[in-house]
């Protein structure tokens, strides 16, 4: 089994393509390339999860496009997310807020950023979106920067599907990633 995660999936919404720039024509050539990569990298024992802003469709087109999607997931709840329904049916679980072990890494998990997040001194690490690809991403690297500076860990990444080339991501592919573009030290 793999573990992924992804964020600001967006299904349906049409402005996302303006403010994130994404390279798409249509909500649909969006929607299909976001299954298509999910499904290409993700199998069905795969876990992923979400961070937040899944859809803005109905209930009944959002079911539509999860039971298209492989893999267990499990919700951690954005500002867009009105999950109630059948979409419940789609997680395994659906939070506000998670911490969790993977390979001996403590990871918190939110759909909102937070630089002094839980055992961030001891060199854990925070999985967030919310924020795009925006100058509020920026001045979260910033934040984060700062704190460097400061011989202060901060491992915190961004996860937004804009972010990884509209798919879900591993945890050393999130490092990796940041290690090659140069977003801050990583202590890991």
């Amino acid at each position: 089994m793999n573990v992924y995660f992804t964020s600001d999936l967006h299904f349906g919404h049409k402005n996302i393509i303006r403010f994130d720039n994404r390279p798409f024509k249509s909500v649909e050539e969006m929607d299909d390339t976001l299954i298509c990569n999910w499904n290409k990298k993700v199998n069905n024992d795969d876990l992923v999860y979400i961070l937040g802003d899944i859809s803005w469709y109905n209930d009944e087109k959002t079911c539509e496009i999860f039971s298209r999607l492989n893999g267990r997931k499990i919700l951690i709840k954005g500002n867009h997310d009105r999950v109630h329904g059948n979409i419940k049916n789609y997680f395994e679980e659906i939070t506000d807020y998670k911490e969790i072990t993977l390979d001996g890494k403590h990871i918190t998990l939110c759909h909102y950023p937070i630089v002094f997040f839980n055992r961030h001194h001891y060199g854990a690490f925070m999985f967030y979106g919310h924020v795009h690809n925006s100058h509020e991403w920026q001045m979260t690297e910033n934040y984060k920067y700062e704190l460097q500076q400061l011989d202060i860990s901060c491992n915190m990444f961004n996860v937004g599907t804009m972010v990884h080339n509209y798919e879900p991501v591993s945890f050393e592919e999130i490092v990796k990633n940041m290690i090659e573009n140069k977003r801050g030290d990583i202590n890991v």
